[in-house]
């Protein structure tokens, strides 16, 4: 019948919004990453009579192919499913989102888009850390840190970013934090830029550690910190 890509939010599961819940509730299908309500779906809804298919990209870790994601959304589809695509954060925050609206057009089945609650903004409020605050600062700037700074496939200028005098947030950044604070502190960033880590963010497991641009990477170290986790650099982060 269709499929809908659902953003499931930055961790909580009641952080999802009213109509990616109404869409969760209607599924017959749901693929569902690791990130996000997945592990919570009970709470959203009555599972039974829906299949759950895990979907789960653990950095590093356990991968479903996209390919495969793209065909088992068609393929539910075609069947006259009523699928959800539930993804953490929203999808098209570095989600790959579009690949998977871009996979469905192509089959000629229709898709919808739910926006979610992102990580990047949401995280940081959860720890009292607001991303922008009047007569401090006028910008920020959401940073993959999938790849580290040098790497042939980055697109990041971290040159110019060290520059913005904005707000960076950092998500998928926990292995190449070193390298990251290095590169922006080469490019003239203060490395005692006001800093926080924060880990597992809006659910019951958050963990939240002030530090500073220089000392990110062993604040990471010190505390044990793994993904999920977003690091935020910049003066508000000191409030």
């Amino acid at each position: 019948m269709n499929v809908t890509l659902v953003g499931g939010g930055p961790g909580a599961w009641d952080l999802i919004t009213v109509r990616g819940l109404r869409a969760v509730e209607a599924a017959d299908v749901i693929l569902a990453d690791h990130l996000g309500p997945a592990s919570e779906l009970h709470q959203l809804c009555d599972l039974s009579g829906k299949e759950i298919i895990d979907a789960s990209k653990l950095p590093y870790g356990k991968q479903m192919a996209q390919s495969k994601i793209n065909e088992l959304m068609v393929h539910h589809a075609q069947a006259g499913k009523r699928v959800v695509r539930l993804k953490g954060g929203d999808s098209y925050v570095f989600g790959r989102g579009f690949e998977e609206v871009q996979a469905c057009a192509e089959a000629g089945v229709p898709c919808e888009v739910i926006p979610g609650v992102s990580s990047a903004i949401a995280v940081p409020g959860a720890a009292g850390i607001p991303v922008t605050q009047r007569g401090v600062v006028h910008s920020f700037t959401v940073i993959s840190g999938h790849v580290p700074p040098g790497h042939p496939s980055s697109l990041n200028n971290w040159e110019a970013l060290a520059q913005t005098g904005g707000t960076l947030v950092v998500i998928m950044g926990v292995k190449n934090s070193g390298a990251i604070a290095q590169a922006l502190i080469d490019a003239g960033r203060d490395s005692n830029t006001p800093a926080a880590v924060i880990q597992e963010g809006t659910t019951e497991t958050q963990r939240a550690f002030r530090c500073t641009l220089g000392t990110i990477a062993s604040t990471i170290e010190e505390h044990s910190i793994q993904p999920p986790a977003v690091y935020v650099i910049g003066e508000v982060a000191a409030l």
